[in-house]
């Protein structure tokens, strides 16, 4: 198959088949609507099952079910129906469920509006459902990676046993952009397949997948499984992109459809003899903190940039640890910074001294 013209939505959804998923269960909601669109007509033809729930809430448990069967199952979504599917999400952690989640983000909060944002940040690596737990949150920044990324999702959900969000934006979700799949597809799901639901016919003992755990020991050490499990995908499973950052005086941190807009920033700054860059955060959690331990010489300032009023610039300061001082450029409700913005920000802070 070679290079296809297609849209961020489309990319992800026909990766998500070509790495052998078999269950696709959603609700409609812009602007993430061409995932299950093409679920509907394409998963079919490959064997496999596509149902659109009643609601948000119904399609998370119809997910628990077929993937606790042992199927490669996901879901799909945007902002606020990730916030209904909370329940349901803790419940996959609790439970050590792998299976793919995918959020389109839109502007917030409450219904918001159907442009794109990245308000959800928070959302996407703290949880957002109740108890401790993580989850892996994979943030591409153009179709290409919103297609290799799908199928990295599903091998880590079973590498990990764990959910995994695979997070975009109605900007990444709706543009074209040519996409080649060259990854070969995959049906057989990797890691220890002893848990699943298949039914015992009398030949094994029975299975039990559930989170309700009344006794507190028995809750706190299953709570520090959990915690061993996300302490190995720390140190094994974040990444980053550096992009003219080797000299960089004032580094840029971004992720996902900010981080291609900040580029053409960095490019332009360059050429009127500024000294700007990228750290792209490919990896929402874990956060790339490695990226940010040795600093280039001259960096005097970071400017964390984000589709939203600032969650992402948490994680950039305790990332930079005081060393240099953390600025923050943000727009929100749907508005996209132009990279003309950007530079004149940098300008601003570079002739004020900050850098």
């Amino acid at each position: 198959m070679g290079r296809t013209l297609m849209k961020g939505n489309e990319a992800m959804a026909l990766a998500a088949i070509r790495g052998g998923c078999t269950h696709f269960f959603g609700y409609p909601i812009t602007p993430q609507n061409e995932i299950p669109e093409l679920f509907a007509r394409e998963l079919p033809k490959a064997g496999g099952l596509f149902l659109q729930a009643e609601s948000e809430i119904a399609a998370v448990n119809m997910l628990y079910g077929s993937a606790a069967a042992g199927a490669r199952a996901m879901t799909s979504s945007s902002s606020p129906g990730l916030a209904l599917m909370q329940e349901g999400i803790s419940m996959l952690a609790a439970t050590e469920i792998p299976c793919v989640i995918v959020n389109v983000m839109r502007g917030g909060p409450g219904l918001g509006t159907i442009q794109p944002a990245q308000s959800d940040y928070f959302q996407m690596t703290r949880g957002g459902g109740n108890g401790d737990y993580r989850i892996i949150s994979l943030a591409p920044a153009t179709v290409q990676e919103s297609a290799e990324m799908m199928q990295k999702a599903f091998d880590l959900s079973h590498k990990y046993r764990t959910p995994v969000f695979l997070v975009s934006d109605g900007m990444l979700g709706q543009m074209m952009e040519p996409v080649e799949f060259l990854i070969p597809p995959s049906t057989k799901p990797a890691g220890d397949q002893s848990w699943v639901l298949s039914g015992h016919q009398g030949r094994r003992p029975p299975r039990t997948i559930k989170s309700l755990r009344l006794d507190p020991a028995m809750l706190e050490n299953h709570n520090l499984k959990l915690q061993g499990k996300y302490s190995r995908i720390t140190r094994r499973e974040s990444q980053f992109e550096s992009y003219r950052a080797d000299d960089a005086e004032l580094l840029f941190c971004a992720f996902g459809s900010a981080a291609r807009i900040v580029k053409n920033s960095v490019d332009d700054l360059r050429q009127n003899g500024r000294r700007a860059g990228l750290i792209r955060p490919m990896t929402l959690w874990p956060f790339p903190f490695p990226a940010f331990r040795v600093l280039p010489e001259k960096c005097k300032s970071l400017v964390c940039v984000e589709m939203s009023c600032g969650q992402m610039v948490d994680d950039v300061r305790l990332a930079a640890g005081g060393r240099v001082p953390v600025h923050f450029y943000g727009r929100c409700g749907g508005v996209i910074p132009e990279p003309a913005e950007l530079s004149e920000y940098a300008e601003e802070l570079i002739v004020g001294g900050a850098v």
